[in-house]
């Protein structure tokens, strides 16, 4: 495996390690890649929010009398 780390290629700060996979002669074989990176000062920095969707906020549950 790879015992070195990731980094971002406009920023070049440290990103996180994700598992990808594809198939290789018929069997999903995992591949190590380098994660989105997270710098807010990076161009190629992303947005948290369009991450999960889910969590977005939105109107308050109405309450039930």
């Amino acid at each position: 495996m790879d015992s070195e780390g990731h980094a971002c290629p406009a920023c070049g700060q440290p990103v996180e390690t994700v598992v990808r996979r594809h198939k290789t002669l018929g069997a999903w074989v995992p591949l190590w890649v380098a994660g989105p990176c997270h710098n807010p000062e990076c161009e190629a920095c992303v947005d948290p929010v369009a991450e999960r969707p889910e969590q977005q906020p939105g109107p308050a549950p109405s309450e039930k009398s």
